[in-house]
């Protein structure tokens, strides 16, 4: 009876399929939930996902890292991939991001974007804009907003989004993160209008985050079942939960 169950035991492992998926840190937040639900609807498929700035992902995808599928922060990075035969689906857009403004300390932001300015304000935390497509957008506020000039002494760096909420939540005064962050659990002491408001979406172009299949999945079913899903209406419900624009 022992060998029966441990040779039907090993036929399962044999047969489990697994994903594996480069994932953008601003998505990282919504995983655990997107995973859960797909596995609602294919429990037998394994999700392994590796989080990171998109540009960073996008350069392990280039030097061969094995994935099969990759969640941008943006539309730029796998239209990159596209273009170069390394993804076999057209860059598809499955949700588009904001941007806030995030504090450990209650602000006054009634000031806007010039509250940046106040010598109250000594660090601001914001992606690295040559990695992460939040830091692009970020630095495109500040432009726009002609104050770059005027805080750029102030900026720190993160190498992804996720890094920059840490920054922001532990160290400087304020930080532009991704709206998604805020859903965290351990967010939820951060209060709307306290702690954050929402960046005016006049003042950088629209985030819209990009969805392919990778070329070493061309013949994994199971890589175009989570594709779909991440289209489907129910991973629609989970990224409008944690503040996606859909």
């Amino acid at each position: 009876m022992k060998i029966i169950i441990l040779t039907l035991f090993t036929s399962i492992l044999l047969f489990a399929k697994t994903i594996n998926i480069a994932v953008a840190a601003n998505v990282s937040y919504a995983m655990p939930e997107l995973k859960k639900e797909f596995n609602k609807l294919y429990p037998d498929i394994k999700i392994r996902y590796t989080l990171g700035s998109s540009g960073k992902l996008t350069a392990q995808i280039f030097n061969g890292a094995p994935y099969d599928i990759f969640i941008s922060a943006n539309m730029k990075y796998p239209q990159r991939l596209y273009k170069d035969a390394l993804a076999i689906t057209k860059p598809t857009i499955y949700a588009r991001g904001a941007l806030v403004y995030l504090s450990r300390k209650k602000l006054d932001f009634s000031k806007g974007i010039e509250l940046l300015k106040d010598k109250s304000i000594k660090k601001i935390a914001i992606a690295n804009p040559k990695t992460a497509p939040y830091g692009i957008a970020a630095f495109e506020v500040l432009k726009n907003a002609n104050i770059l000039d005027d805080v750029k002494s102030k900026l720190v760096y993160g190498e992804s989004i996720s890094q920059t909420v840490a920054y922001t939540t532990r160290a400087t005064d304020i930080g532009f993160v991704a709206k998604s962050s805020l859903y965290s659990p351990k967010m939820t002491r951060f209060k709307k209008d306290i702690n954050w408001v929402e960046v005016d979406n006049r003042l950088y172009t629209p985030i819209d985050q990009g969805l392919v299949i990778l070329k070493k999945a061309k013949d994994k079913n199971e890589a175009k079942a989570f594709y779909d899903f991440m289209l489907s209406s129910k991973a629609k419900t989970v990224l409008e939960k944690y503040g996606y624009i859909l």
